[in-house]
This record gives C-alpha cells, structure tokens and sequence, in this order.
C-alpha cells in the first residue's frame, strides 16, 4: 500500500487525503493547529459563533463530487440551503439592489434598482462569461495546466479571443456596463482572489458568472462545518489526523520526497507528500524544501490581499437583515485608493465593506442577538516594508474607523454592539501560516499569473502541491478541485511504469 503524508489540514489538504485514501493509499495528514480545516475556521466569544473564512458555497456540484467519490454523498451528510437574495449592495448614491440568487431574476433586480437597461447591459456581460466558461472552466480548472493546453488554446483564435489574456476584467467590464455601478459590482469579484480588478485578467469574469449561474449557498451551523464534514470522511477511510504537529522539513532519498520531518525531530517517512501549505512555505528560502528556480517563479507572482475582519456580537435582532451585504466607497475613484492600498504602507481609508450576517440561531446565544463577521480587504501584514498590523493601537483605531464608516453609509451598529473582536492579517499570519496572512495565496494579478501559480506536480519527484496558492487557485471550489487534480495526478503516477 502506497503511503502519503499531507502537510497541513486545509480544505485541500483534507479533500486530497479523502481521494487518496479511498483511491488505496495510506495517508497520514499533519497539522501544526490544534484544529483542522485551515482557513474555514470558527470563532466563539460570549456566545457568539463566526465563521471566520469563506460565507458561502458556490460551485456546489465539486463538492457533491468529492463526497461522492469517497463515499456517501453529499445530501446525506449536509444541507446546503440555497440564498434567494445573494447579496444586499448600497451604491455611494445610497442606491440600494438585493441580487437575487437565480439568474433569471438578476435582470429585472437591476433594473428596479438602477433604472431600466441595467439589466440587459448585465446579461450582456454574462454572456460573454458564460461563454468564456465554456472555453476555459475544463482545460484550465479541471486538469492541470500543460504547455499542450496553452498551445491549443493559442491554435483556437476564437477561443483565444474570448479568453483575452491581454485585456483585464476592469477592461472587459468597460465593453459592456456602461452604469458606474455595474462596474463597481464587477470590480468585487476580483477581490474574491485577492486581486485588484484593474490588473486582474479578463478570465475572472467567470467567478460572478458561476455564483449566479449556480446559486450562492450556505450550510446551516457555519461553513466550518464542510470541512468538519471532510475530515469526518476522512476519518471513515481510515486517515491519521494528527494535530499540533509542525512540519519543519520535507525529506527527500535521491533526488525523491521520501518523508518529512517535524519539529519534534520525529521523521514520518511516506512514498508520496503532499504539501497543503502555501508555495512560498515549500519552495522559499528556510521553506521547508527549498528549491531555486520554483522560488524565482513565484517572485514573479503578486501575493494575494488580506483582510482586517471584526467579529461583532450585536444586541436586538432584524429578521430583514440580508445574509451578505456589502457597503460600497461613495465614488469608483475611492475604490481604486483600496486597491492601491494593496501595496502601499496604510489601509485604505474608506474601503467597501463586506457583512456576513447569517440568521442562524446556531452562531447566536438568544433569539434577540446577530453575530455579524465583518471584513475589508486590506493590505498584507509586512512590517518594514508595508503595513505593520502588530504596530501598537493599530488594530483598534482601524477597527473604530471601520465602524464609522459603516455609519456614514446607513449601518451604524456601535450602540449595539455587545461584543468586538478584531482580526488583522498579522493573526492571519501567526494562525493559518499564510505568509502575510495572503488569503489565497497568489493573487490574479497579470495575464500570466495562472501560469506562474505553482502546479500541482512539483518539480522534485514525489511531492505534490494542494490549496489555494497551487493550481487552479483559492477559494472552495478551486482548492477542491485543486485536490482532485492532484489526487488523479498521484494515484495516475501509482500505475504508471517505472
């Protein structure tokens, strides 16, 4: 039996371990928390539970892939509980549109809420997404990607079209939404994957394309509870979860990864390791296998952005409150300094503001309580050359200034506010191993940036990259099939002849 060691917990980590496990391997997964699950973490504080990851599932039919592939399918095991409203947005003008979930009613949503022929210049722009999807969502998120798929790509000068490496999705946005506010909505899912839109590739028009075209959904209990559900599938296949251990080292015998080695100074050997670590962990400098010419191809990438989160326990209870909402700047101007802040040496000023307020009686201590997570996109924790997160008093003035502008566009909660808990991307850091609390790892800055993200198949024979800083990227669905690629990689080699 072919034995696998995992370094580290995450989602990828535990979904590649599942496939692996009831493929026939042997697998062991290593964890330097006391919990598993990575960034799909939880949070109680006096009564109060937060999720303090991903809110919601998109691309639900990966998921009912993997469970069923390991065992009892997905229906059995969670409720996954479609959003009819995916999103409550408040434009700078105070406009105010509750997205729908389905596709169908997204059209006339638009246009009650930002005046007529909003909705045809949206439905515009999804066609086009849709059929970028079907061009790149099987070569490019589903297999690895290889010089023969860029290759067919390029003979393909329809397909290459609609993909347009060249242009970015600010730019593809500026051929169909003409309504400023359309553009606004659009340059939000870039920041799904830490990316700035006016620099992120025009391919990332396909993430609002898959939340509307497949629904936005939420588990009852928190999304901490899919990854309580992998690893209980884990668990079932008979693989070892061991917590609190840190890997410090991945061994290799002849040029092969034979094993890792932790900070115990215990050698767990294995025939195969795969890491669920970010890239830079692995191949960096005092990473944990170093290696030259993986380091210089990820210095060519962009760390993805990271986020300054407040967890808020709030007295009373609105039943109208939305699950998401998110709280635009007044202006596209005032947007764009968020995504400049991205690199520079102080968080934005006014940023937009994402709210996670689920009505689940699960995450409150009584019925006249919301537990609300609270997020901004912010700059990476890099102290002498960024944003210092750990600087004294930071946190909290940031956390004050977050607070006030969440009034000045109609949600001020402070009168209500029970309890507060503030999260920087400095605790990212120290808790997930993300280097500057980077969310997803690399972002999509760059036409290049798919191609520069670390494969699945790591360049010394043997081990395998899992999560989001490895192909396809991060986020729930990527790092799940981000895990079914390398599990088909790993068992595929298995059989392959020596």
């Amino acid at each position: 039996m072919t034995s696998t060691v995992v370094v580290g917990a995450g989602l990828g980590g535990l979904a590649v371990a599942a496939r692996l496990a009831a493929g026939g391997h042997h697998v062991t997964v290593l964890e330097a928390s006391s919990w598993v699950g990575g960034k799909l973490g939880t949070v109680e504080v006096d009564g109060f539970r937060f999720d303090t990851g991903p809110s919601l599932v998109t691309m639900p039919a990966v998921f009912e892939s993997l469970f069923a592939d390991t065992g009892a399918p997905l229906r059995d095991v969670l409720d996954l509980q479609p959003l009819d409203v995916a999103a409550r947005y408040r434009f700078g003008d105070g406009v105010e549109l509750d997205l729908p979930g389905r596709r169908d009613a997204i059209g006339p949503a638009l246009d009650a809420a930002l005046g007529d022929g909003a909705g045809a210049q949206w439905a515009s722009f999804l066609r086009h997404a849709e059929r970028l999807w079907e061009v790149t969502h099987e070569p490019f998120l589903e297999r690895p990607v290889t010089p023969a798929a860029l290759a067919r790509l390029a003979l393909r000068v329809r397909d290459l079209v609609t993909v347009a490496p060249w242009r970015s999705l600010r730019g593809v946005g500026a051929r169909h939404l003409r309504d400023e506010r359309l553009g606004m909505l659009l340059d939000r899912y870039a920041t799904y994957s830490g990316s700035d839109p006016r620099r992120a590739p025009a391919a990332l028009a396909v993430v609002p394309y898959v939340e509307q075209q497949f629904g936005s959904w939420y588990v009852h209990g928190g999304l901490r509870r899919l990854a309580d559900a992998v690893a209980a599938r884990c668990r079932a296949l008979g693989v070892a979860l061991r917590t609190g251990e840190r890997v410090v080292g991945i061994e290799t015998d002849d040029g092969r990864a034979s094993g890792v080695r932790l900070a115990s100074g215990e050698r767990v050997g294995a025939d195969v390791v795969v890491a669920n670590a970010d890239a830079a962990t692995v191949y960096g400098p005092g990473g944990l296998l170093p290696h030259r010419a993986s380091a210089r191809r990820l210095a060519r990438t962009t760390p993805s952005s990271s986020g300054f989160v407040l967890l808020l326990g709030l007295a009373g209870r609105d039943p109208s409150t939305p699950h998401h909402r998110v709280l635009f700047p007044p202006t596209r101007a005032t947007y764009d300094a968020e995504f400049d802040a991205y690199r520079g040496a102080s968080p934005a000023a006014a940023p937009a503001v994402y709210v996670h307020a689920p009505d689940d009686p699960a995450l409150r201590p009584d019925d006249d309580a919301e537990a609300w997570f609270v997020l901004v996109t912010a700059p990476r924790h890099a102290p002498g050359r960024g944003v210092d997160w750990d600087a004294p008093g930071l946190a909290q003035r940031y956390a004050d200034r977050i607070l006030a502008v969440m009034a000045r566009r109609g949600l001020d909660v402070r009168h209500r506010i029970r309890s507060c808990t503030v999260r920087t991307p400095a605790d990212l850091e120290r808790e997930t191993l993300s280097p500057g609390g980077a969310i997803y790892g690399t972002s999509s800055d760059g036409a290049l940036a798919a191609f520069l993200r670390p494969a699945n198949r790591s360049p010394v024979d043997g081990l395998y990259l899992v999560g989001g800083s490895a192909h396809p990227g991060g986020g729930l669905p990527l790092v799940t099939l981000s895990a079914e690629i390398t599990a088909r990689l790993v068992l595929c080699q298995q059989l392959a002849p020596r």
